[in-house]
């Protein structure tokens, strides 16, 4: 039997309760089941950006004609799933969880991935303040002495979590000196932990599963859930998914992804910031540069297509279409913020009901009541807009990868992304995965998309808009960062790290896939 060890030895508390004999046959089982399909669908990855760097772009499959023709519909959702008008996503930190579950959003997305900086002490803590927040006693009092904790007198949020993508490892555990999936680390443990509680409690385990590229993938976590549930004797269909659509190839395989998850399958959720991202990676090596990222908005053209794909799809197959996160967030302190970012927020979510969005994402528990008033204006009684009649619409290939936006490079966008890139690095190094930035909350798929473009910018010699034939290069770049890093060395902890790792991302020859691999090299443990 294969060995399965803690990598690095940290005097952490509840390592030994979250990691027992059981949890670690069950993260033994997992990937001597699953690691071999895995390895080999991300090696698909690979063999699939290939083929678009010949120009070989994506489109919707010819030979799985017969899923898109049939009949077939997804699962019903359970009680605690069928409402989903405002979900509150967030950091599995204990006030902030604490805060969220109380927020009065109907859902609450326990974000491992994103928002999370894998520190071992960060992962375990995680996994213990969910087993807390599944059991009502998780609780948390501030260095001033202010208590939290969970109204229990009141419905909290549904706990859903996202496990991280499929491409991460988890190196501090390793079997037979392998780094096991994280993904399977994250969702097993999860599982192994709570699925019986959750049951009990009239619940059971949720699931956001993102960063998928193909129905294939889609399929492997079907099997997984069904392994999962024999193993612990728990019955088929208890577990629900919903599925982040953010990356472009996902987007062309929506209805095969929810066929494949049918039976385990609770909806879509349109990732807008990781789709944006996914689009400039997959393109890398042909020139679809875009604008400044304040230019690209739901608006623009293969925006626009990919959300009314979305919630066509859901409704089509009786599953929920969540909207995605705005990512302006308010101001207790400054009033002129607090309410552009209420105006901003107000208008997304209004476009979000109007295109028949289930139900949408909000970051910070006072936006919470603002994007329900929409959506209780929307839905009325109902829970959802499953039934709500929508102009019929025909979204093609082309439409899905149309970038051509009205808008240009600025030397302003190009000092905000890297402004940008550089404090995220920096919170990301020190533990916070998730970083209010300029009254924006930042994670790590705004910040790929801020390194991106960078990278895309100076790739393409982008012009810039302020100036007469002048184009992005390498020594802009460079002169650029090395103001704001000035700016920022004073107050900030690892400036310095942040600034070599940008440099790689962005000055390489070749497109690194995911920022957070680049960084992981500079985490402490």
């Amino acid at each position: 039997m294969n060995n399965l060890v803690q990598r690095i030895e940290v005097a952490l508390p509840h390592v030994e309760t979250i990691l027992n004999p059981a949890a670690q046959d069950f993260i033994r089982a997992l990937e001597q089941r699953f690691r071999p399909e895995l390895d080999e669908l991300l090696k698909k990855r690979q063999d699939r950006q290939k083929q678009i760097d010949q120009g070989i772009f994506p489109d919707f499959l010819p030979h799985t004609e017969h899923i898109k023709s049939g009949t077939w519909q997804v699962a019903p959702v359970p009680a605690d799933l069928e409402d989903r008008r405002v979900e509150i996503t967030g950091p599995c930190e204990r006030k902030m969880m604490i805060n969220a579950l109380n927020s009065g959003a109907r859902v609450f997305m326990a974000d491992l991935e994103d928002s999370l900086t894998p520190t071992w002490a960060n992962i375990i803590s995680a996994q213990i303040n969910l087993i807390e927040a599944v059991r009502g006693t998780l609780s948390f009092t501030s260095a001033e002495g202010k208590e939290y904790k969970l109204q229990m007198d009141r419905r909290l949020a549904t706990l859903v979590v996202r496990p991280r993508g499929l491409h991460l490892l988890e190196r501090h555990l390793l079997i037979d000196e392998k780094p096991v999936s994280a993904s399977l680390f994250d969702f097993g443990l999860y599982f192994f932990h709570n699925a019986h509680e959750l049951i009990k409690r009239g619940s059971a385990p949720y699931f956001y599963l993102p960063k998928l590229e193909s129905h294939e993938e889609a399929r492997l976590w079907n099997d997984v859930f069904n392994f999962s549930q024999d193993y612990l004797q728990i019955e088929r269909g208890t577990i629900r998914a919903t599925v982040l659509i953010e990356t472009i190839l996902a987007a062309f395989e929506m209805e095969e992804i929810l066929y494949q998850l049918k039976e385990h399958a609770a909806g879509l959720n349109a990732g807008r910031w990781d789709y944006i991202f996914s689009l400039i990676k997959k393109t890398r090596n042909h020139d679809f540069t875009l604008p400044d990222r304040a230019k690209v908005t739901m608006a623009v053209p293969f925006m626009r297509a990919y959300a009314q794909l979305l919630v066509a799809t859901c409704h089509k197959r009786g599953a929920h279409a969540i909207g995605g996160m705005a990512a302006f967030i308010p101001s207790r302190k400054d009033q002129a913020v607090n309410e552009t970012a209420i105006k901003k927020v107000t208008e997304d979510k209004e476009r979000e009901a109007a295109d028949g969005f289930d139900g949408t994402w909000v970051a910070h528990p006072d936006l919470v009541p603002i994007a329900r008033r929409v959506f209780d204006k929307a839905l009325g009684a109902n829970p959802h807009q499953k039934g709500k009649e929508l102009p019929a619409i025909t979204v093609s290939a082309q439409d899905l990868l149309n970038t051509k936006i009205t808008g240009s490079v600025t030397r302003a966008g190009v000092e905000n992304n890297i402004d940008v890139a550089l404090r995220y690095l920096d919170s990301w190094l020190s533990g916070n995965g998730a970083a209010a930035i300029h009254n924006l909350m930042e994670d790590a798929a705004t910040a790929e998309i801020a390194r991106a473009q960078l990278w895309q910018w100076i790739k393409f010699s982008a012009p810039l808009e302020e100036t007469d034939g002048a184009v992005m290069t390498r020594y802009l770049y460079e002169k650029l960062k090395e103001e704001a890093m000035f700016k920022l060395e004073s107050t900030d902890n690892h400036v310095k790290e942040a600034g070599l790792i940008l440099d790689d991302l962005v000055l390489s020859e070749t497109f690194a896939d995911f920022l957070t691999t680049k960084a992981y090299d500079y985490l402490p443990d």
